[in-house]
């Protein structure tokens, strides 16, 4: 098999109507796409002035694979070989299927401009014996793994955020509630076209309607990921950052809605929770973007504001010092 015939894109399945295998051999196909070079004319290319590499976490039990962003200099010519750099605690979406490397074009990005140390977790993927909590224990015990070893990762965990996208996004929102609970102080949390409730209210929304068949994300594809992620006897709502108990006190958020999306509705709901419980949130709509537009700044031009924006916010709220971060 030739390398062009490796990296070709697998065609859309039938997402009801797949079976366990067929997912499984779908996943690999797209993954490998999503690696390839050839993904890069809708993935976008890294930033020259990030490196870019992977490694291991090793918690009990398991070992999760993270692609870590290091800034080769930073713009002031500091960045490289700084041991006190911001941390961002990143997570792709994608549920059933994805991978860091589709988000080394922002990823990269931030961590050569900020610059910080980005840590994209490579999450256990939903599959019909890996729900939806595997990955977000996968998510907090990466976060805690590194804040607990930061000299180790050259970072400073008084100044530590958190980003996700879709899927990513609501891991990234569960993570910033246990944060709080652990006593780790977040000082920040961008969550990008976030899908943030998978009870059975998950698709009564308008936005749900409205773009029930956009081709990034459809309501059959969110039918899988909901079957997935919530199997019998798991309770949605402690899932559902939307339902969590307590908003308050958390980290201040950047919350960025596509507005071709059919979980846009999702966003805006939650950026109101947020509000209403007094936590500093910022919604910010992108409109005519589709859904996970982030990662597709070749065809979607308003990556690339949205980037601006997520750095700019990252920066004001990581650039001040604080006193150190403690786990409980």
């Amino acid at each position: 098999m030739n390398e062009a015939t490796a990296t070709k894109r697998p065609p859309q399945p039938d997402w009801l109507a797949m079976t366990d295998e067929e997912l499984a051999a779908y996943r690999e196909a797209e993954n490998r796409f999503r690696a390839s070079s050839a993904a890069r004319a809708i993935t976008g290319d890294p930033d020259p002035g990030a490196a870019i590499q992977w490694r291991q976490v090793v918690l009990p039990g398991r070992e999760v694979p993270v692609r870590v962003y290091r800034p080769v200099s930073g713009l002031d010519g500091e960045g490289a070989g700084r041991t006190d750099l911001p941390l961002v605690l990143h997570v792709h979406g994608g549920s059933f299927l994805g991978t860091a490397v589709q988000c080394d074009w922002a990823n990269s990005h931030l961590a050569a401009r900020l610059p910080a140390v980005v840590v994209s977790v490579e999450h256990r993927l939903l599959a019909p014996d890996s729900p939806l909590s595997a990955a977000v224990d996968d998510g907090w015990d990466v976060l805690h793994h590194v804040v607990r070893h930061a000299a180790q990762w050259g970072i400073d965990p008084a100044r530590t955020a958190v980003f996700g996208e879709s899927c990513g996004a609501l891991i990234s929102a569960l993570t910033a509630i246990r944060a709080k609970k652990a006593g780790l102080d977040l000082r920040a949390q961008v969550l990008v076209n976030p899908a943030v409730d998978v009870t059975e209210s998950m698709f009564d929304y308008p936005s749900i309607t409205q773009h029930a068949t956009t081709p990034t994300a459809s309501v059959p594809q969110l039918q899988l990921f909901h079957r997935l992620a919530v199997p019998p006897g798991t309770d949605p709502r402690v899932l559902s950052p939307l339902y969590a108990d307590d908003l308050s006190g958390l980290a201040s958020a950047l919350v960025v809605v596509p507005t071709h999306d059919p979980v846009a509705d999702h966003g805006r709901r939650y950026a109101e929770a947020l509000k209403a419980a007094g936590t500093p949130a910022r919604l910010t709509e992108y409109p005519e973007a589709p859904h996970a537009f982030l990662t597709l700044p070749g065809v979607a031009p308003q990556a690339e504001a949205a980037r601006t924006e997520i750095l700019d916010f990252l920066r004001a709220s990581l650039t001040s010092c604080a006193e150190g971060a403690v786990l409980r």
